[in-house]
């Protein structure tokens, strides 16, 4: 195709393709639900100063504890 020359097509086909890519590659995943909380401005900024002290995220942290938490229940 020469550069600058339109062409006629359906947008939408190109787009259905990759929907149906990215659907498939979901179905091999566990579904998600989220979870929210309420902190106090003093609890998220402890927090957030320990995530980064120890080079993870909150959400990591979070997801590491509800991990041994639910392990610990388990035993």
């Amino acid at each position: 195709m020469t550069k600058g020359v339109l062409s006629a097509g359906r947008p939408s086909a190109k787009a259905d393709k990759r929907k149906e890519a990215t659907l498939a590659s979901l179905a091999d995943r566990p579904a998600k639900k989220r979870v929210n909380i309420d902190l106090t401005y003093e609890e998220h900024q402890r927090l957030k100063i320990y995530a980064a002290q120890n080079g993870m995220t909150i959400k990591d942290i979070l997801r590491e504890q509800i991990d041994k938490l639910i392990d610990g229940d388990q035993a």
